[in-house]
């Protein structure tokens, strides 16, 4: 690949995710210091709806009509706009979360507008892609150290002003990248194409069908870490929680490369149960933790992160690829992450939610003891799924082609 072209877009996706890092990271600890602590599922809700409108405007508008760096420029800045506004906003916790939601709504196509980017410019996926892709895992793990480990500002406004301002760069940026064409220019679409529906007629089989299901219900306790773990991390004793979670992010990088080998000595759906198995594991470590503070089971559930996200999602990625043909790819794809980020993420947030405000109520020691009695819950759900899943699952003629 042309140097210039590499450095283009492997910054380009380290902004991508600095954004985004930037204030996921402690966001939580951020509205309970400002008295939201009952909104703060709602702040990790909006990025699930976001994901289920975002297919509709890119298969709508952005694959259509405009080249994917202008709009990516022009959503990048409006997003940087709307979440420093969050940052003014924090007496309402209407107006916050609705700022919040209009940067998510601009945020959350750019993911997918970065990717087509990507591909249009490489000539080798499988081999220079995965090298473009890391630098956004570790503009995650930079702005979780900037922002937390560096300014120690976990509990501040600043970490929404660090990515508003990373995202004013990046949009800018993002004007001087390589012109791509909208990919659908002139090709009609329709909602079934949009949502993935008729690729999932296509690809609808009892072993697709299990695994769909299982993902979107593995979905709900995931909820839960996303969104209270930076708490949890915090109540623990550690005084900056967002950099203990860039820790999460660095593991992601070391089982990304071990998971060919687990692929190719396990198959598909053991490889599949270590993630699920992971999670359970790290429910478990906080639920053990939380009652006494130990903070090596805190830190194990959170460096459990790679092997969590990447042997479940990052695998359940390949397996939905395996079973697409190339005209149902994309669909398919985006059918998968309809499913997980925004309509499985979008149920579990709503629950995991309630049941926090409903459970953590308390400070000090006895708040503690109330963290045990929230983590079992996704615990025991992970448990349920996991062994739905070893029961159900059967998929002979992918795994004889691992």
């Amino acid at each position: 690949m042309n140097k210039k072209v590499f450095s283009q877009l492997s910054t380009m996706m380290f902004l991508e995710f600095f954004v985004w890092g930037a204030w996921f990271v402690t966001i939580a600890n951020f509205m309970s210091e400002i008295g939201m602590t009952q909104h703060i599922y709602w702040a990790f809700t909006v990025g699930p709806i976001a994901a289920i409108v975002s297919p509709f405007f890119l298969g709508m508008i952005a694959d259509r009509f405009f080249p994917t760096e202008k709009i990516l420029g022009v959503l990048h800045v409006i997003g940087a706009a709307a979440i420093f506004c969050v940052s003014l906003v924090t007496s309402s916790p209407l107006l916050f979360i609705l700022l919040l939601g209009l940067h998510t709504l601009c945020y959350q196509p750019t993911i997918a507008l970065a990717n087509t980017l990507a591909f249009s410019q490489i000539t080798n996926r499988e081999k220079e892609f995965p090298i473009i892709r890391v630098f956004g895992t570790l503009g995650w793990i930079a702005a979780g150290i900037f922002v937390s480990g560096i300014l120690g500002a976990d509990k501040t406004e600043i970490p929404l002003q660090v990515s508003a301002i990373a995202g004013v760069v990046l949009g800018l940026f993002s004007f001087t990248l390589p012109h791509t064409p909208p990919p659908a220019k002139g090709k009609s679409t329709t909602f079934r194409e949009i949502t993935g529906l008729d690729a999932l007629k296509k690809l609808s089989s009892k072993p697709f069908n299990i695994y769909i299901l299982s993902s979107l219900l593995t979905c709900i306790p995931l909820a839960a870490y996303y969104s209270y773990s930076q708490m949890i991390v915090a109540d623990a004793g550690f005084s900056r929680p967002g950099f203990i979670l860039s820790f999460g992010q660095m593991s992601e990088v070391i089982f990304i490369i071990l998971l060919p080998v687990f692929l190719k000595k396990l198959g598909f759906k053991q490889t599949l149960a270590m993630g699920m198995l992971a999670w359970i594991v790290r429910y478990g470590a906080f639920t053990l933790g939380a009652p006494d503070s130990v903070t090596w089971l805190i830190f194990l559930g959170v460096i459990l992160h790679g092997l969590c996200y990447d042997f479940f999602f990052v695998t359940g990625q390949i397996y939905v690829d395996k079973k697409s043909t190339p005209e149902i790819r994309g669909q398919a794809q985006g059918f998968n992450i309809l499913v997980t980020l925004g309509v499985g993420m979008f149920i579990g947030t709503q629950i995991t939610g309630r049941l926090f405000n409903r459970i953590v109520t308390s400070e000090g020691p006895e708040r503690m003891q109330q963290w045990q009695s929230f983590w079992l819950i996704p615990a025991v759900i992970a448990v349920a799924v996991l062994i739905f899943f070893m029961i159900t699952f059967k998929d002979k003629q992918v795994e004889q082609t691992k």
